[in-house]
C-alpha cells in the first residue's frame, strides 16, 4: 500500500518558521512601541511662551508645568521667548528637532500666522502638532479710569475723540488686535492702534493714558478693574460670561453680533511622534480637569477646555477660516 509522507519538506519548514517569527515580532511590536512611549521624556521638556513674564499665556505655562512634570517624571522648564505676538517663540518649536520641545500658544500662533504675514518663518498647520486646546475666555474691553464707565458713553466719547485715541494689543495679528478691528466696524470708531510686545506693557501704558483702550483676558483685566485701578467696559461674548458675570457685555452697550473668543494651547513641532502627541494630549486634559487645577485656571479668567489632539485641530481650522476672514475685509498687514 502507498504511503503519503506527512512530514514537512525543507521550504515547508522555511515557510512554519518565517510565519512563527512573523507573529512573534507583530506580538513584541507593541510592547516595544509602549516601551519606547513610556520612555519618553528622557530628559527635562522646554515649554516656550512668546510673551513676557507676567502675562497670561506665561502664567497658564507656570500652572502647567509642575503637574505635567510630575506625570512626565522629568522637569518642565518654562522659557519666555516675546516677540512678533508669539511668532518667534512658535517659530523656535515648530524648527525643533529634539523631541522635547513644547509650546504654550495663543489663537494667531496657530491660525492666522502665516496668512496675516507670507514671510512668517513657520506654517502653523504644517510646522506645527496640535496638541490639547488648554482653556477658553471672552476678552474685556478696558479703559483707563478717566473714561467714562458706561459702555454707551465711552463709545460716544470714542466716536467724538476720533484717531486721536489709542488702542493697545500685544502684537500685529493678535486675537485682541483683529477683536479691536471688528470693533472699530460694529461701533464706529477710529481709534489708532499701537503694538506692545505683551499684555503687561499694554496695562502699563493704559494707567498712563497713553492708550485709552485695549482688549485683555479677563484674569488681567480684572485684577486692575477690582483694584481700582481700570474700568472693564465689556466682554466680547455674546452674553455676559460665566467667567466675569459683572461686566456686561459689549452687545448691552450697542456693539451688535460680536462674539470673541481667546485661547491657549499646547503645540509640538511636527516631528513630534503621534504616540508621544496623544499621551501629552491626554496627561494634559486629566490635569486642567483635576478640581484644584479648574480652581486655579478660572481664578486667572479661563474656563477649562482639555481638548484631545483632534479636537484642537478643529478649533484651529474654524478660528483660521474666521480670522483670515477679518484680515482680509480690515486689510490688516504686518508692518
Amino acid at each position: 500500500m502507498k504511503t503519503t509522507n506527512t512530514t514537512p519538506t525543507l521550504p515547508g519548514r522555511r515557510l512554519a518558521w518565517t510565519g512563527a517569527a512573523a507573529l512573534l515580532l507583530s506580538a513584541a511590536w507593541p510592547l516595544a512601541h509602549a516601551q519606547g512611549a513610556a520612555a519618553w521624556p528622557s530628559r527635562p521638556i522646554k515649554l516656550l511662551v512668546g510673551f513676557p513674564a507676567g502675562s497670561s499665556p506665561d502664567l497658564m505655562a507656570r500652572a502647567l508645568a509642575e503637574p505635567l512634570a510630575q506625570v512626565l517624571g522629568q522637569p518642565v522648564v518654562v522659557e519666555n521667548r516675546p516677540g512678533a505676538g508669539g511668532n518667534i517663540a512658535a517659530g523656535l518649536v515648530a524648527r525643533a528637532t529634539d523631541d522635547h520641545t513644547l509650546g504654550l500658544m495663543i489663537n494667531g500662533n496657530l491660525t492666522i500666522a502665516k496668512i496675516l504675514n507670507p514671510a512668517t518663518p513657520y506654517d502653523p498647520l504644517k510646522d506645527l502638532t496640535p496638541v490639547s486646546l488648554i482653556a477658553t475666555a471672552p476678552l474685556v474691553l478696558a479703559a483707563p479710569l478717566s473714561a467714562p464707565a458706561a459702555g454707551a458713553e465711552f463709545f460716544a466719547a470714542a466716536r467724538q475723540a476720533g484717531d486721536r485715541w489709542n488702542y493697545g494689543t500685544p502684537g500685529i495679528g493678535t486675537v485682541a488686535h483683529l477683536g479691536m478691528e471688528l470693533i472699530k466696524s460694529r461701533a464706529g470708531i477710529s481709534p489708532v492702534h499701537v503694538p506692545y510686545a505683551g499684555n503687561p506693557q499694554v496695562v502699563t501704558a493704559m494707567l498712563g493714558d497713553q492708550v485709552q483702550m485695549a482688549l485683555l483676558p479677563p484674569g488681567l483685566a480684572m485684577a486692575q478693574a477690582r483694584g481700582g485701578k481700570l474700568r472693564a467696559i465689556g466682554v466680547t461674548s455674546s452674553g455676559r460670561s460665566s467667567v466675569v458675570p459683572e461686566v456686561p457685555s459689549l452687545g448691552e452697550a450697542g456693539v451688535k453680533d460680536l462674539q470673541l473668543e481667546i485661547w491657549n494651547a499646547v503645540a509640538a513641532p511636527n516631528s513630534l511622534p503621534k504616540v508621544h502627541v496623544n499621551r501629552l494630549a491626554a496627561l494634559l486634559a486629566e490635569i486642567v480637569r483635576r478640581p484644584e487645577m479648574r480652581q486655579k485656571i478660572l481664578a486667572q479668567g479661563w474656563q477649562v477646555a482639555g481638548t484631545s489632539s483632534e479636537g484642537l485641530a478643529n478649533r484651529i481650522r474654524k478660528d483660521t477660516a474666521a480670522m483670515a476672514d477679518v484680515i482680509r475685509r480690515n486689510n490688516i498687514q504686518p508692518q
